[in-house]
């Protein structure tokens, strides 16, 4: 289903959400919990420059490579 893109290796922190910005590279940000959270800026851990395709979701894995998935649109909705 899904395919790797780019082998990074990132090692993942406890309370950080990470995610490939617009640029292709992976970056990370402090999971919002609770009423009183402060927004934190994103900060890049590793430069991979991944071009972006249309139609395609871009995700850090379990094994912290970046990987590509097709997006599920346009779907047509069950009748009752």
């Amino acid at each position: 289903m899904a395919k790797k893109v780019a082998k990074v290796g990132v090692k993942k922190k406890k309370g950080y959400l990470y995610f490939v910005d617009k640029r292709g590279n992976v970056a990370r940000v402090p999971m919002a919990r609770g009423k009183n959270v402060k927004k934190g800026k994103a900060e890049v851990v590793e430069k991979t420059g991944i071009r972006k395709e249309d139609g395609y979701l871009y995700f850090v894995d379990k094994d912290g490579d970046v990987a590509q998935a097709k997006m599920a649109r346009g779907r047509k909705r069950k009748r009752r």
